[in-house]
């Protein structure tokens, strides 16, 4: 059943706000002017060929990546180049990476509880009783207490998003997060994504899940050599893609 209910958010509720976004990496031209407006409650699906260009502007928002050309603004100020400003900006800006980046020497608690304490000035007992909350909700609440190589990969995977929703964010991004599971994993990823779109969470996603692109994206952004060569809501772009490009990719994807 699809998530989105009515349209996306449309106006001047742009969070995120890509404007003729240029990076290379020597030679290579992995992002190519690229315009994408993000509005507050929408989740963006990015998808395309390796190599298109999807994961460095997913990093990009969140200034892990720097950009060589063009502007991001991020809940309308451009964003931070260092210091203060932009650890603020990584706080209200949630990632979750393909590995899971667990910290192996803490518990499952700690690693939920550790940012609130030192990034958001929490006391340790409010951010254990919001870590203990998170946990349940992603489904992992009795492994509070094990580490992280105790766990399988979606419950290491579901620790992270608990861990990056432990900061309040404003947008999460997910850079391919099921691609490191085995496939059976995968599905309770996809579900803790799912109820995290229904719930109004801004999110920005690259995936290969074309059925969580299908059945959550209010936007499907699809990349090849670093350009958006197309972007649609999920029932146009999978029922009538309008690019050669898109339409040999779909063909690729869907058949096999």
């Amino acid at each position: 059943m699809p998530v989105p209910e009515g349209p996306a958010p449309e106006g001047g509720d742009a969070l995120v706000v890509l404007s003729r976004v240029d990076k290379h990496f020597g030679s290579l031209h992995v992002l190519r002017a690229v315009d994408l407006t993000v509005h507050r409650g929408e989740v963006v699906v990015v998808i395309g060929p390796s190599g298109s260009g999807k994961s460095t502007l997913c990093r990009a928002i969140n200034r892990l990546e720097t950009i060589d050309g063009g502007e991001i603004r991020f809940d309308g100020r451009p964003l931070p180049a260092e210091g203060r400003e932009l650890a603020r900006l990584r706080a209200d800006v949630g990632m979750v990476f393909q590995s899971f980046d667990l910290f192996a020497h803490k518990t499952v608690l700690d690693n939920v509880t550790l940012g609130q304490i030192k990034v958001r000035g929490k006391d340790r007992k409010s951010a254990g009783a919001r870590a203990r909350e998170l946990l349940g909700r992603v489904g992992v609440a009795a492994q509070a207490d094990k580490y992280p190589a105790q766990l399988s990969g979606g419950q290491q995977q579901r620790v992270a998003i608990a861990r990056a929703l432990a900061m309040d964010p404003k947008v999460m991004l997910f850079d391919e997060p099921t691609s490191a599971l085995d496939p059976e994993m995968i599905n309770e990823v996809l579900e803790v994504m799912r109820h995290l779109a229904r719930d109004g969470m801004t999110m920005v996603v690259v995936t290969h899940e074309m059925g969580f692109a299908r059945s959550a994206a209010h936007q499907v952004v699809f990349m090849a050599d670093g350009r958006i060569v197309e972007q649609a809501a999920p029932e146009d772009f999978f029922g009538n893609p309008r690019s050669d490009r898109a339409r040999d990719f779909l063909s690729k994807i869907l058949h096999h």
